[in-house]
Parts: structure tokens; sequence; C-alpha cells
């Protein structure tokens, strides 16, 4: 007999078929996460996430820094370089930590702590856009990287031994960006992380190596005659730009946070050893190594040729001719392994946007066609824009400070709400501002670049 007004309690056949049904939900979006690419495998070791980080922060930026010591000079060139260093390390040591601040919960992805922080739909909205301009932005400039260091390559090695009577033929840019891109037709259809671990080491050999040879021959070759630490000669106006791309140039430097908490998704986690243990430790070694191949170089390639120095100071070396090569051939095994980094978390949105929403079946089919799409996407712009980092210093002036230097800082304020004038407040309200900054310079820096740069331009070369 049932009470009037009052409900009968559950029987254990409703919750258990309750249960069931809940999990026949949810199987089907299990499914689809061990498929996709930043949750498909959680086996990774310690030493994965080191060489992780290390392909996605060490770029072939690394080469200009002495060119942005030229417009920063010695007292603001050392303090911005080892300012970036010490508040970038701070910034992802935030998000190692947040990626696993509810318990039994874990953000894989970058928009989802911002949604955790933010709210379901402002989160996406201020993550994911920033996050895809960094991402496919980086992207489409290592196929230029690429495509220009196979070229030089070729350039080097044909005038080095070149023999009477056989031809060299010199080839487009146009053409070694699309040679670049014909490696990422094969290498992206790798389904996640783990499974370009070997690709990522590779790589981050190479930049050790590469940024190893810029400063080593520039050390043994001393100072060079005629070297100077004036500003360059221009007018006022050049100058301050020139201090802004600079300064964007660094931002630049340091933008391997869209990647950090996709890397540390492939990561095993227990509540007895949290994944950020493992995770840190190998950021530590990461930023040791990023350490080792920055401050060298800029600061040797700055003491050996002054404000003579090229833009990319392989250039400034001019000899011996076979290092040269090897370390253009070095910068391309590197953006290889770079752009496969950048490329996973957008393959693993075009995944998830294709099979949750749009409900296609995961499968061989559907990662060969869509990643297909984006090799082919990136190679098209790269192509058309080769002066596309001007292009991304103005863009991603948006999006790599505030993802790197002070979004970490705003979700961090937003979850943990330290209190004011805490040492905790202050520091991360340093860095937000410090950031909003740097965005704001680098911005007007890639403006000007591109202004300048596509009053010259010859497309498809």
């Amino acid at each position: 007999m049932v009470t009037e007004g009052v409900l009968p309690e559950s029987t254990g056949f409703e919750e258990t078929f309750k249960e069931k049904k809940d999990k026949a939900d949810d199987a089907p979006e299990k499914d689809v996460d061990a498929w996709l690419p930043v949750t498909g495998s959680r086996n990774a070791k310690w030493w994965y996430s080191s060489f992780h980080n290390v392909t996605a922060m060490v770029g072939a930026g690394v080469l200009s820094l002495p060119h942005a010591m030229v417009y920063l000079s010695w007292g603001p060139g050392v303090v911005v370089l080892i300012l970036s260093w010490v508040i970038t390390l701070y910034t992802l040591w935030q998000m190692v930590e947040m990626h696993e601040m509810v318990p039994g919960k874990r953000f894989d992805r970058y928009h989802e702590l911002g949604q955790h922080a933010f709210g379901e739909k402002l989160g996406l909205w201020i993550v994911v856009p920033q996050q895809l301009i960094v991402e496919v932005g980086v992207d489409i400039v290592y196929m230029v990287t690429g495509g220009r260091s196979l070229k030089k390559f070729q350039e080097t090695v044909c005038g080095t031994f070149k023999q009477p009577g056989n031809s060299c033929r010199q080839l487009g840019l146009s053409i070694w960006i699309m040679v670049f891109a014909s490696a990422h037709f094969f290498l992206s259809q790798l389904p996640n992380f783990n499974s370009i671990a070997g690709v990522s080491l590779a790589a981050a050999v190479m930049s050790l190596s590469y940024s190893t040879i810029a400063w080593a021959a520039s050390a043994s070759g001393g100072r060079q005659p005629g070297y100077s630490y004036k500003y360059p000669d221009t007018s006022t106006g050049n100058l301050v730009f020139g201090v802004f791309t600079a300064l964007g140039d660094v931002a630049f430097a340091y933008a391997g946070h869209n990647v950090v908490l996709e890397i540390q998704a492939t990561i095993p986690s227990t509540p007895e050893n949290p994944s950020k243990i493992a995770m840190w430790r190998g950021v530590v070694v990461a930023y040791i190594i990023v350490a080792l191949c920055y401050f060298p170089v800029s600061f040797v390639g700055y003491w050996a040729y002054g404000s003579t120095v090229d833009d990319n100071i392989l250039i400034s070396l001019n000899h011996p001719a076979w290092l040269i090569a090897m370390a253009n051939l070095m910068v391309v095994i590197h953006v290889i392994g770079s752009y496969q980094i950048y490329a996973m978390p957008v393959f693993d949105m075009l995944e998830t946007l294709l099979t949750k929403n749009f409900h296609l079946p995961p499968g061989i089919i559907l990662r060969l066609v869509a990643r297909s799409l984006y090799v082919a996407f990136t190679c098209f712009v790269a192509v058309t824009f080769p002066f596309f980092g001007s292009l991304l210093g103005f863009f991603g002036g948006f999006a790599f400070a505030p993802t790197t230097y002070f979004l970490p800082c705003i979700m961090w304020l937003a979850i943990y709400k330290p209190k004011r004038f805490s040492l905790s407040w202050i520091t991360n309200w340093i860095c937000i501002i410090v950031g909003v900054l740097l965005m704001l310079v680098s911005s007007v820096g890639g403006l000007r670049s591109i202004i300048v740069q596509a009053s010259t331009y010859k497309f498809y070369q």
C-alpha cells in the first residue's frame, strides 16, 4: 500500500536498469574517446613529455633570437629572454597542476580547462579560437620553414659540390614546400601522440643539434670584423617597430603551452601516482634543454656578429658549407616533428566534431580524409603566403601571448581565487600585465612586417 502524496522507493531492479541504460549510452562515447588521438593512449612515460615539449617549443625561431637581440640590446635582451623563460615555466606549472584539480576528472584538452574556469560556452569561445590560431598558424609557418630549409640545403650542396658540366637546377620555394608537405600526408596517419614519439624524439635531438651548431660555430669564429652593438642606422619609427617585432619573436619562441594538457593526457594517472608528477619531471628536463638552446644561441650569436647578424643566424655563418647544409637538414627533421605535435590537437578537434556532432563512424577512412585535407590546406596557405610568419605575428599576437603568458593565470585566479595581494595573486597579475603588453606590441610589429613584405611579394614563386 502506498501512502497518498508519497512516492514509492525505487526498487533494486529500477536502479539496476537505469545504471545499465546509462552505461549503454556512455559506451559509444567511450569507444570514440579510445579512438581519438588525445585520449586514445594513456601509457606514455615521463620522458615522452620531455621531448614532446622540446619539439613543441624549440622551433626554428630560435635561430632568429640573435637578430632580436639587435633591437633589444644586451641589457633588455637578456632580461626579456630570462623573464620569458621564468614566466612561461610558471604558467606551464599551473597548467600541469590544473590538469587533475577535480578529483576523478582529467582536463585532457586546453578548452576543457577553459570550460571549467569560465563556463561551458564562454570557455569554449575563449580558448578554441586562440588555440586554433596558434596550432594551425604554427603548422603553416613550419611548412614555409621546412620548404626554405630544403631550398637552402639544395643551394648549399649545389654551390659546394657542383662539377663543371653538371647543371644543378634551382627549384622555387613553392616546390620545396610541397616536397616538405608530402611527408606529412603519411605521418599524419599515425593515430595518436604516443605513436609519434619516435618522430618527436628525433625532432628534439635535431633542435638541440642545430642550436649547438649555431652557437658553437659562432663562438669558434670569434667576433667578426666590423661588429658593433649599436642600434641599426635607421629611422626612429623603424627602430620602434624593430623592437616590437623582436618582442614578438621572443613570445613566439615560448609557444608550447597550447599542447601541454594534450601531452599530459597521454600519461597514466592513479590517485597514488597522479600524472602531474611524471609530467612535471618531463617539463623540468624540457625547460633545461630549452635554456641550453635559447640562451647560448641568442647571446653567443649576438656577441659574435653584433648588429650585422642575419634574421637566421645560419645565414650569417656562411662557412663551412657542409656544416650549414647539415644544420638546415636538421631544421627540416625538427619541423617535421613539430608540425605533427601541433597538428595532433587539431586532428583531435576535427575527429571529435565529425564523430560526436556529425555522427560519422570512426575509422581509417575518416582519419585519412580529414587529416589529408588539413595537410593540403596548410600546404596551400604556405605556398600562397610564404611571408605567413608576419601574418602569424599579427594574428598570433592575440593568441600566442594569451595562451602562453596570461590565460593560465586568469584560469588560476578564477578557479583557486587566491587572497588579494597574496604572493600568488601578485605573481599572476604580473604575468597577466606582461602578457598583455607582449600581445599588443607583437601584433603591431607583425602588422607592419606584413605591409612591408606584401608590397614586394610575388605569388607562387
